[in-house]
């Protein structure tokens, strides 16, 4: 069965699946019951195509609008434009005087013909009632006043379906309308014949199991889709920097206003259609609209920000124009939402199981038909009586069609494929909890295959709370501590040089000093930046005294590729002045001189350049984040564009930032360790720094190998066969590095990888993984949208919690498929052999409603809800080639079903005579005792199921409520259906006794199940 379903169901991958391949197994899955219900987790390929369509069209409108725009600024450059354009009076009244749709059509349109009729973007904040430096005013009334005229920032979304949608797609199922249809004629035969209301009963019993069977379906569907809205909620909180009534303030994207005035950073998402206020080099990719992978450069020459976004490169400050729906990313989410999520592999492969059995159980079920119509016609013939058909027959024909009818609803294990959403909407739920918020179903099943980490360090393993504790000034090394050590180390450093050191924290940084909305001072920035920024603050500078003194010609930000930063000051006596800081080794390559302990300007010796080297290589040692701050004098003019240079520096100093390591994070990396998953540490930092880190996390081991992203690229592919099976730490490596070792990992090791990432640079590496995960605290809005699980608390003991989350999804899914296969195979070969051998069945269509109910419903909800326990990271992972249903699992199968098989079978031939049955009802009762004992033998079942390969299921049961809940409504219902519904189900009241028998031979399944699991398979 494995290879069938991998031939014909294994194209659809974790992530990144081809249309062609979804495709191809929804045109497999022909024998489908409920269509609406079994594909309603998998994605829309309908309005993928069309969310396509939208894309292209706004490739091409954007394009054009470009070119337009270029002969516009061209033609209108020099002339006076007159205005034709009149301010609705709703809008003047409000206070303002450009209306939503007049904003739209100049950032959409990128019409820079009507941006100057409405004097440029100043001219737009002033007639929003806006300015660039205290924002909009935040009085409820004004936001609300706002909010009428120009909409909100959110977009239309398929509106919550209600419960009785569920009902009303359960009732959908193929087999459950043929079977009312059935109980319809029953009812009116038995009717006829008996009268009301004895002649009613089997029609009314059908009815009855099939309304059961719909409210239990719709209320486990319902539940499901309450949690998945909760998911896509917490999905969707994205918060963003920016200026209310002149006070920089985080809120919610979507409280954004028109007038809003946005700070955005490499990595984010613009939140907006906007305008363009003021930055530095910013890069902006728009694939996401429209296609196109080359990026933008926005200045104010071009200063259209359009919603969706990215942020590649650089800074800015951007005006809010157009929100929500008159968007174009608005109009594409609409469409993209409605796509859904792709299938997970598991879906697939068991809606390919749920296919092959159903063809089987379509098979069994005509055959079971024949035989038994070829007994009533071979009776008829016997007697005669072939051409005289009467109610009776009439009612074993319909009872006949009815039982195979329901042998299709049995065998069909429509099931399946959705315990594993009920499964992974369970475990998505519970990892909230834990700090994980899963953004692709399939990630979740995947993550419990993996094999191998690839960490970042900054954040992940270590706290990201950073602090200056150690800095090398004019060739002195000193510890930083509290503010009164720090300040008599400024004022040991000569004046020229701790004013040069001031200017380069507070002007080279990517950081702000800003009053936050309760009028506090507060450090913004990643956590380098606000820990210079405080150094420079404890040394007694002025942040805000010393942005203002200069002027800032140019920025070039931060980079994992660069790993520098880089930023042009103009001087007041004519001149520039280049600040650079970044990864100590490459910033000190590019100095040839240095500030000596005098504050003199001297040249780079050797000796120098060692006691600098030497002093990297210390604070290195020591665990610290080394960095060097350096500057260069420019004569001459210098030109915007032009690149910042990268040689003839004087260093200024050489700064220790300590980032401690995460508490538990060793004991994680060790629980990973005994799972058999390999933990690598991927990082920018210095080599030493890296291998501290990492032998303190226990990642680097004595035969582990710790390399530089440079020597790892030089490496030929058999040099990295060799290296990277012990490879454990890479320093100093680029996003491409990371790229390139996953890659390696997954095509060449056949390993299953998850790859931690905050930057942007890092959304290649979290593509190509099968599992992404980004940092939700440090990761950039463009490394979210890669990644498969966002980690809120960026955390690396939430990993393995993800991972352990992973490993239960999977297993609960193979204990659910493994009880229901049983139950098939059972219900399958009885009903089969019965109608053969006998000419009638043991179990009637009410009573294998019943069943169905307790192997699809009720035992999904039991059986994959299970939550994790620490045993799961005991044993190896499943890997990329793993047997989804094992010979374990097909051992427990067949040895369940034959014990089964043999109980009933025993009832059957010799159930009379075993329990002295006589008289007209022995049938009846007998027929009570197989279907109890039957259904005794599953509740059983259900617990061996709990472990498959372990003797003691009972370990924690008490503590799964699910579990325990689902088993006692299957019992007290079950008691019910015996002593109180024999009318409707065709049962009869048993005796203690044989009660007791029932239960009994239910039991023994247990023990039974104990001995197969000590019979031993590969």
């Amino acid at each position: 069965m494995e290879s069938y379903l991998n031939d014909n169901f294994g194209d659809v991958k974790a992530k990144n699946s081809s249309d062609e391949a979804l495709q191809r197994w929804r045109s497999l899955c022909w024998l489908v019951k409920n269509p609406k219900r079994r594909f309603r987790f998998t994605a829309n390929l309908s309005k993928r195509f069309e969310a396509e369509a939208i894309r292209r069209s706004n490739q091409e409108k954007f394009r054009v609008a470009v070119l337009v725009s270029q002969a516009a600024l061209q033609f209108i450059s020099g002339l006076t434009l007159s205005s034709e354009y009149t301010v609705p009076e709703e809008v003047k009244t409000a206070g303002f005087e450009i209306c939503a749709e007049e904003l739209a059509s100049i950032a959409e349109g990128r019409d820079v013909k009507k941006l100057k009729i409405h004097d440029g973007v100043e001219g737009i904040a002033n007639k929003l009632a806006s300015s660039y430096d205290v924002g909009i005013p935040t009085s409820e009334h004004l936001l609300n006043q706002r909010k009428e005229i120009y909409g909100i920032n959110k977009f239309n979304e398929t509106p919550v379906r209600g419960f009785w949608v569920f009902v009303w797609e359960a009732l959908q199922d193929m087999t459950l309308m043929i079977l009312a249809v059935c109980a319809f004629v029953s009812l009116l035969v038995g009717i006829t014949l008996e009268g009301w209301p004895k002649g009613a009963h089997d029609g009314l019993g059908i009815v009855a199991s099939i309304l059961l069977v719909v409210l239990v379906t719709a209320i486990s569907d319902y539940k499901q889709s309450l949690q998945f809205k909760d998911l896509d909620r917490e999905k969707k909180k994205i918060t963003v920097q920016v200026t209310r009534d002149g006070l920089r303030q985080k809120i919610s994207i979507y409280d954004l206003l028109p007038g809003d005035i946005v700070h955005l950073a490499i990595g984010d998402q613009v939140p907006a259609d906007g305008l363009f206020v003021s930055g530095f080099s910013v890069l902006i990719n728009e694939s996401s609209l429209t296609g196109e992978s080359e990026p933008v450069n926005v200045n104010s020459d071009n200063p259209f920000l359009l919603s969706g976004t990215k942020v590649q490169d650089g800074s800015c400050k951007m005006l809010v124009t157009t929100v929500g729906m008159r968007t174009q990313w608005g109009k594409l989410m609409e469409t993209l939402i409605e796509g859904g999520d792709d299938e997970t592999p598991l879906q697939v492969k068991l809606n390919g199981v749920a296919t092959i059995i159903g063809k089987i159980g379509l098979f069994f079920s005509v055959v079971t038909f024949s035989v038994m119509m070829q007994g009533l016609i071979s009776r008829k013939l016997h007697e005669g009586s072939y051409w005289i058909w009467s109610g009776d027959d009439m009612m074993q024909i319909l009872e006949s069609f009815a039982i195979a009818v329901t042998i299709v609803v049995v065998a069909v294990p429509e099931g399946l494929p959705l315990a594993v959403t009920l499964s992974l909407a369970f475990a998505m739920k519970k990892m909230m909890k834990d700090k994980a918020l899963v953004r692709h179903l399939a990630a979740c099943e995947t993550m419990g295959s993996a094999t191998s980490i690839c960490s970042d360090k900054t954040g992940t393993l270590t706290t990201n709370h950073m602090t200056v504790v150690k800095a090398c000034i004019c060739g002195k090394i000193n510890d930083v501590g509290s503010s009164k050590e720090t300040s008599s180390i400024g004022s040991e450093i000569p004046s020229s040089a701790l004013s040069i050191l001031l200017q380069s924290i507070f002007t080279n940084t990517g950081g702000e000093i800003v009053k936050n909305k309760d009028e506090k001072v507060e450090i913004l920035g990643t956590p380098t930046d606000t820990a210079l920024l405080e150094f420079g603050l404890l040394l007694g500078g002025n942040f805000q005294s010393e942005r203002q003194a200069l002027n800032i010609v140019k920025v070039e930000p931060f980079n994992s590729v660069k790993k520098r930063m880089g930023v042009v000051l103009e001087l007041p006596n004519g001149g520039f002045r280049v600040h650079s800081k970044g990864a100590s080794e490459i910033v000190l390559a590019g100095c040839d001189k240095v500030i000596d302990s005098n504050g003199e300007i001297v040249a780079l010796n050797e000796t120098s350049i060692n006691h600098l080297k030497d002093t990297i290589d210390q604070f290195a040692s020591e665990a610290l984040r080394t960095l060097c701050l350096a500057y260069m004098e420019i004569e001459n003019e210098y030109s915007a564009e032009s690149p910042i240079p990268t040689k003839g520096y004087t260093c200024i100093g050489i700064v220790g930032i300590k980032d401690p390591v995460r508490p538990g994070v060793r004991e994680s990396v060790a629980i990973c360790r005994a799972a058999g998953i390999t933990v690598r540490m991927v990082t920018g930092d210095n080599i030493n720094t890296a291998k501290a880190i990492a032998r303190e996390c226990g990642i680097l081991t004595s035969k582990g190998i710790a390399i530089e992203g440079p020597e790892f690229r030089e490496k030929s592919e058999e040099e990295l066969l060799k290296i990277i099976p012990n490879l454990q730490v890479m320093a100093r490596s680029l996003p491409l590095d990371k790229h390139t070792l996953v890659k390696q990992l997954r095509t060449t090791f056949e390993e299953v990888v998850a790859v931690t990432g905050d930057g942007t640079n890092d959304a290649p590496a979290l593509h190509e993984a099968d599992i992404g995960l980004a940092m939700g605290i440090a990761g950039t809005e463009v490394a979210k949208e890669s990644a498969d699980v966002i980690i809120l608390d960026d955390n690396f003991s939430t990993i393995v919690t993800v991972a352990k989350w992973g490993r239960s999804v999977y297993i609960n899914i193979q204990k659910f498929v493994q009880f229901q296969l049983t139950v098939n195979v059972v219900a399958l070969i009885v009903n089969f052999s019965s109608a053969c051998l006998t000419g009638n069945t043991p179990l009637t269509a009410v009573q294998l409603l019943w069943v169905n109910m307790i192997m699809d419903t009720l035992g999904a909800l039991a059986l994959a809800t299970e939550p994790p326990n620490d045993d799961l990271m005991k044993r190896s992972p499943v890997g990329r080639k793993g047997n989804f249903i094992s010979n374990v699992m097909w051992r427990n199968i067949l040895g369940q079903s034959l014990y089964q098989f043999v109980i009933i079978w025993f009832l059957q031939t010799r159930g009379k005579a075993a329990f002295r049955l006589e008289g007209p009802h022995s049938d009846l009762v007998l027929n009570t005792i197989i279907f109890n004992s039957f259904v005794f033998c599953q509740v059983f079942n259900e617990i061996s199921c709990r472990e498959m390969e372990k003797i003691n299921v009972f370990k924690g049961i008490i503590e799964n409520y699910v579990f325990v809940g689902v088993l006692a409504c299957t019992v007290l219902f079950q008691i019910i259906v015996i002593e109180f519904l024999g009318a409707f189900a065709n049962t009869t009241p048993l005796s203690s006794e044989q009660w007791f028998v029932s239960v009994f031979l239910g039991f023994l399944g247990m023990p039974v199940a104990a001995i197969l699991k000590m019979i031993p398979v590969d």
